[in-house]
């Protein structure tokens, strides 16, 4: 009511107050008008304070709480004066002379006039610290809590994409593993043949262990007593450790760990292997803490188990699929094989993909690249018995059509619904003819001598057993030369695929890293799998063939260079040409690269038009008895030019009046299948006159086509 003064002073506390101090809990009444502050004895001695000691001011405290803390409480108090509110709580610090800084809480209540002028407030202090810590307790035990679950969640989600042993003891070694763990070392053994063998070591000075990669299962160490009795044993003491195993003398000395965990690695009721987790600063293992670790073991030991069934599968599956293979490859006259073979990576789905290098009569060879539809183990075996069955019609020496035709009716009557796609071809590397077949596969890539790279229109049949299923086992075949000095490669699809993209961007990766790759046929397969079985990864298998026909330079005195040049390839003449006349300038005789490049263009241009097929293009020097060069244009056509006489308004058939006008000698000779046109120019630059010694150049005449007319009509 108006004019009524502040309510009556209730006192010191005394009797109750004496009790409360024995709960470490005080009160207080604090006279705002006057600024006095009273304590009741339990008060006092929360605050740590002598009667004496206290001025019954709020000023008086700062002797016990420190000026932080006595700051941060006055704001407060302020606060709730100023405001509204008729309470408040507030817990600070008392440093006591003992040392110690005891958390302490207050709490007060506001008592105001009717018109809401704040006269006093009385309250409560008590000691908090009890209840403080108990509070982080459970703070530190719920965090423990979440931080194991989360050790639990993120080791699960690391092992639970490992699907081999290396998968198993990358996920545990890699970058952020050991925090993934929330351990500072680890060592992962697994057991093998009566002994512990070590696969997989993370950690600080841990690299001493590594030097006794088998340790016997007799209990001499604590790994293999923890796999024996199948017990987990937590070590805080090494003096302890050293004590029961003697044998860790010098690895103790070396390694830098408190604390260590031996957990034995149980999967189906067996012990399969032993992990140790080594922790630094740690005095002991709490209950949670080694079922944590308990845990981390089962889990561990699990994915070992499933990657362990994985890994045999996976050697029953690649061991039976390499039964399948040719054991070794024949060593061929006249060029160099090499091939690679990569299995896919899914446990038993290995696929039907092969290769093969049969020696056939009269020195040739026959090479092979197929691939049987699927990926499992039955794929494997039907593609064993496939590249036995047409090994066998190859060796007998049938053309490669046939050799085709035969293996599609063997498959075809064998018990299954598989196809196979298959390339296959006929190499003479003395003359270079290739004999080429396709049934669904894609055809050879050619490097050239210059490094240029094409893919030949090599014509197809059906795959192998479909074929025969629709009685269409015409397998075609197409003639290709290889040149001395080029590369033939042929592979399955595994390499040049990718999924989600066109076979026809993997088709110039191929031809791009063909081109950028070594001479040798070893180390150019090298060159490719390190390239594409990288960029594709290793989702199916790959089977690839590299054959070079050896180059043949010539000698010193008498050197030679080859050039092969596909049917309307404009590029493939203009590096031709670029090529004799690189070659004449590099023999030292530059004068003739006018008249022996524009006779080569006559003569290729002329077979590339009027015979089905390419032409091979040889130039060398013949030393003897006088010093000139020969030029070779060979094509697969046995027909010889016609004689025909041109009229005056003829545009064809004066491409051979040009290269009699200016080579020394020519003519034309029976090759093998086909023809070759020659013709020879003096090194010292002496050029004949039309009609000369090569021939009656009206009989020889032929159709156009060349730079200024052809030398053929067909």
């Amino acid at each position: 009511m108006a004019g009524q003064g502040p309510p009556a002073s209730p006192g010191p506390l005394t009797g109750p107050g004496e009790r409360l101090a024995l709960n470490g809990m005080g009160s207080f009444e604090w006279d705002l008008g006057t600024g006095t502050l009273l304590l009741d004895t339990a008060g006092l001695v929360v605050f740590d304070l002598e009667p004496e000691e206290f001025d019954n001011t709020p000023d008086g405290l700062g002797l016990r709480i420190p000026p932080a803390d006595g700051e941060r409480l006055s704001r407060h108090v302020l606060e709730v004066l100023d405001g509204d509110e008729d309470s408040y709580g507030s817990y600070f610090t008392v440093h006591r002379r003992d040392g110690r800084d005891q958390w302490t809480h207050t709490q007060g209540r506001v008592l105001r006039d009717p018109d809401g002028t704040a006269r006093r407030i009385v309250g409560i202090v008590r000691d908090a610290t009890a209840e403080l810590e108990h509070a982080t307790l459970l703070r530190k035990l719920e965090n423990a809590r979440a931080q194991q679950a989360t050790i639990v969640q993120r080791t699960t989600e690391a092992l639970s994409r490992a699907v081999t042993v290396d998968d198993v003891t990358a996920a545990l070694t890699g970058a952020g593993a050991l925090e993934r763990l929330g351990a500072d070392g680890l060592a992962l053994g697994l057991v093998e043949n009566g002994t512990i063998k070590m696969i997989a070591l993370s950690g600080e000075s841990l690299e001493i262990l590594g030097e006794r990669r088998f340790t016997r299962l007799d209990g001499s160490l604590p790994l293999s007593q923890a796999v024996i009795t199948r017990k987990a044993r937590f070590v805080t003491s090494r003096a302890e450790l050293l004590a029961e195993f003697p044998l860790l003398t010098d690895y103790l000395e070396r390694i830098r760990f408190d604390a260590a965990a031996y957990l034995p690695l149980i999967a189906q009721a067996k012990a399969i292997g032993g992990l140790v987790l080594f922790y630094r600063r740690r005095t002991e293992f709490s209950p949670e803490e080694r079922n944590l670790c308990l845990g981390l073991a089962g889990i561990v030991a699990q994915s070992l188990q499933r990657a362990l069934l994985f890994d045999q599968e996976r050697e029953f599956a690649t061991g039976l699929q390499a039964a399948m293979l040719p054991r070794r490859i024949p060593e061929i006259t006249g060029g160099e094989i090499a091939v690679r073979y990569h299995s896919a990576w899914s446990g038993r789905e290995v696929g039907g993909d092969w290769y093969d290098v049969i020696a056939l009569p009269r020195d040739r060879v026959g090479i092979v690249v197929g691939d049987v539809q699927g990926h499992d183990t039955h794929a494997a075996a039907i593609m064993g018995q496939l590249r036995i069955a047409l090994r066998a019609y190859a060796g007998e020496g049938h053309p490669p059509s046939t050799v085709l035709a035969r293996a599609s009716r063997f498959l075809a009557e064998l018990d299954t619904e598989r196809f196979a796609t298959c390339m296959y071809a006929q190499v003479d590397l003395e003359t270079g003819g290739v004999r080429a077949v396709r049934a669904g596969h894609m055809g050879p890539l050619i490097r050239h001598t210059d490094g240029r790279t094409g893919w030949p229109n090599v014509r197809g049949g059906l795959p192998l057993g479909l074929a025969s299923v629709f009685e269409q086992e015409e397998f075609p075949e197409t003639r290709l030369d290889l040149v001395p000095g080029e590369t033939l490669v042929l592979c399955t699809d595994g390499l040049v695929e990718e999924p989600g993209t066109a076979i026809t961007q993997g088709m110039e990766a191929l031809a791009h890293a063909v081109r950028s790759g070594p001479q040798e046929a070893g180390a150019l397969a090298d060159h490719l799998s390190d390239r594409l079985w990288e960029r594709w990864g290793s989702g199916d298998d790959v089977a690839l063939l590299v054959l070079r026909r050896a180059p043949d330079p010539g000698t010193h005195r008498a050197p030679r260079i080859h050039q092969y040049v596909h049917q309307a390839d404009p590029e493939g003449l203009s590096e031709a040409r670029y090529a004799l006349r690189q070659a004449l300038r590099d023999w030292g005789m530059p004068d003739l690269a006018d008249d022996v490049e524009l006779a080569a263009g006559e003569l290729l241009v002329n077979a590339l038009l009027h015979t089905d097929g390419g032409a091979v293009l040889t130039m060398e020097v013949l030393p003897e008895p006088v010093r000139r060069i020969r030029l070779w244009v060979k094509d697969r056509s046995s027909v010889w030019p016609r004689r025909r006489t041109p009229g005056e308004s003829a545009t064809t058939g004066r491409g051979l009046l040009l290269v009699d006008a200016l080579a020394t000698h020519w003519g034309v000779e029976s090759r093998g299948d086909g023809k070759a046109v020659w013709c020879e120019f003096d090194a010292a630059g002496s050029v004949r006159g039309v009609g000369g010694a090569g021939g009656d150049a009206a009989f020889w005449g032929g159709g156009g086509g060349g730079l200024f007319g052809g030398c053929f009509a067909i």
